[in-house]
């Protein structure tokens, strides 16, 4: 489990400026006084306007900007490049990029990649399922007669629904895929022109009848269009920080990661409980992440439990069946959500819940189990080719 950290950094202090005081200015020679010689009186002239209107308020306003940059109020860090990197992808993290990725693999045409269907996915709902929408339902933001079209059962967890993000994904990228495939027999007649991801999310929000009669991105698209591909840079970082690894596990794997980054903060082993500090077997491994970061099940199998306890909080069991005679469950739990239901069949890499810090715990993380004909194991071993 993660353990509580005491921040100890200390706020910086600044040291006032030291005054300097300016040397006397150089007697000019040309103006010195010669010996018996009586330098003519100067005549005493008053302040100008200039000192008497514009420079207190110039020497106030030195005073505030001056005071602002001491204590932080005064950003002085250079205007950002309108060509600089996107920020960091926040509505989502790496374990859908498996799905995406799937969803996208069949699509017989280029340019439609699982980063352009997540950035499409932003662009229509920033990844926010919002039921309120009058626009469609889910992520996708799906019509009743789209998600008829389009909507299939595809994590296994026995509902097809737009507001499940597995299917939504799955369902658009048929969509997509089948609209650039349109667009692409059109564009190869001649009848119109331009690149075919453009075109196809062109046609998905204005109809592929008005990308055919203005014979490239029509107008009323072309927002939708721009805003996408200004997405598009942060979903292929997304990508490419989520490599593949045969089809989400790594090779000679038999379980596949729960969570999209396996950060282990403690692991499987004798250990002393951060919080009861009784020492036992740590019967699992934990691995850190995010609050409502997607856990995803490890392979195949059947939900035996789904459910709150008092020392696992929120947690799942699910049985995968036997492997060389032997029964093989793994466990999830501290989860903040249950995104399944006991006797519930999952496919592998299905979600099964986000990962909380219910129960005995002492901040956000997944407690992963792997069980064999009852006793535990090293979830490790499984994870790896170790097993």
């Amino acid at each position: 489990m993660t353990e509580d950290r005491e921040d100890t950094t200390c706020p910086a202090t600044t040291e006032p400026a030291a005054v300097e005081t300016a040397p006397a200015p150089a007697k000019d020679s040309s103006t010195a006084e010669e010996p018996g010689v009586r330098a003519p009186a100067r005549r005493r002239r008053g302040p100008g306007p200039f000192a008497l209107i514009a420079l207190p308020g110039l020497v106030a306003s030195t005073g505030v900007v001056a005071f602002l940059a001491l204590t932080g109020g005064l950003d002085t860090a250079p205007a950002s490049d309108p060509g600089s990197a996107q920020p960091a992808v926040s509505n989502v993290d790496g374990s859908y990029v498996p799905w995406l990725r799937r969803a996208t693999a069949d699509c017989a045409v280029a340019g439609v990649t699982p980063a352009l269907l997540a950035a499409h996915i932003d662009q229509l709902s920033g990844w926010q399922d919002d039921s309120a929408s009058l626009s469609g339902h889910g992520i996708a933001r799906f019509t009743d007669a789209g998600w008829k079209a389009w909507g299939r059962d595809d994590d296994g967890n026995g509902n097809a629904s737009p507001h499940d993000a597995v299917d939504a994904i799955m369902a658009l990228g048929r969509q997509d895929c089948s609209l650039a495939e349109k667009v692409t027999a059109l564009r190869t007649r001649g009848a119109v022109n331009g690149d075919v991801a453009d075109l196809t999310l062109a046609a998905h929000t204005a109809g592929l009848d008005e990308v055919r009669k203005a014979g490239n991105v029509p107008v009323a698209a072309r927002a939708f269009v721009a805003g996408v591909r200004k997405r598009l840079p942060r979903y292929d970082a997304l990508v490419r920080q989520n490599p593949e690894q045969d089809g989400g596990r790594l090779s000679g794997a038999l379980l596949r990661p729960p969570v999209a980054v396996l950060t282990v903060t403690s692991p499987f082993g004798s250990r002393t409980h951060p919080l009861t500090k009784v020492t036992k077997l740590h019967t699992g491994v934990d691995f850190g992440a995010q609050q409502g970061a997607q856990v995803s099940a490890a392979r195949e199998g059947r939900v035996e439990f789904a459910g709150m306890t008092s020392a696992y909080g929120y947690r799942v069991v699910i049985d995968h069946g036997t492997i060389d005679g032997k029964r093989l469950e793994t466990t999830y739990s501290h989860l903040s959500v249950l995104q399944v239901r006991a006797g519930q069949s999952v496919s592998a890499g299905a979600p099964v819940g986000l990962v909380g810090s219910t129960g005995l715990s002492t901040g956000p993380h997944l407690h992963f189990e792997v069980l064999l004909d009852g006793q535990y194991t090293d979830p490790e071993a499984w994870l790896t080719d170790g097993a």
